[in-house]
């Protein structure tokens, strides 16, 4: 059976980090296809001002155009309506039934899951990849939020137990606003992006 994950997130911008998360799932639970699908509306960010969505789109696409094992979905973005999860699932599941899918978080978001609207749906869609972030690493709420998830969904969980690279698109944005260099933190492509169009200077 075909086996893929998709990777959802705001990606602004999309940044090493996340192309290391990617190829660790792929390599670790043997994926056919990771696919990245930048948010439109997450309910999480509704009236928090976010770059253009194509703009995103447009990032990611430049970070992963050369590699065969990558994807990009502008689905989200071109769905208007608010970007549930388990709607980005009943799509892709609808649209490769026969695939066995696969969902990549961090581990903050996946504190959280049961908050997120139709979990039992998700669950039934798909198994979850979970990253860690260093900035979570100890806190103890969030680990007694993680066992207890673990406990009552414990055959859909997988981890990545190594830390993702402490970078996180909020750093990268304060860093370029401060004038500060972002070169080893994003691919070359999106660094020259960002320069030439000026983004996130205010």
């Amino acid at each position: 059976m075909v086996r893929k994950a998709i990777f959802g997130g705001t990606f602004d911008p999309i940044h090493k980090g996340h192309i290391n998360v990617a190829y660790d799932a792929l390599n670790i639970f043997n994926l056919d296809k990771v696919i990245f699908v930048p948010a439109g509306n997450p309910p999480h960010k509704l009236g928090i001002d976010k770059t253009d969505s194509n703009i995103r789109y447009k990032m990611v696409n430049m970070a992963i155009s050369k590699e065969k094992d990558f994807e990009v979905s502008d689905y989200e973005i071109k769905n208007k309506d608010i970007s549930y999860t388990y709607k980005t699932l009943r799509y892709f599941n609808e649209l490769e039934p026969l695939t066995e899918w696969y969902f990549i978080t961090g581990e903050d978001c996946f504190s959280y899951l049961e908050k997120w609207k139709n979990i039992e749906e998700i669950f039934n869609r798909c198994k979850f990849v979970v990253f860690r972030r260093q900035e979570f690493e100890n806190k103890s709420e969030i680990i007694h939020k993680r066992e207890n998830i673990i406990k009552k969904y414990t055959d859909k969980i997988l981890f990545i137990d190594k830390p993702i690279l402490n970078i996180s698109s909020t750093k990268i944005r304060k860093c370029v606003r401060e004038n500060k260099e972002i070169y080893d933190y994003v691919p070359m492509e999106v660094y020259d992006f960002i320069a030439q169009n000026n983004l996130y200077k205010k």
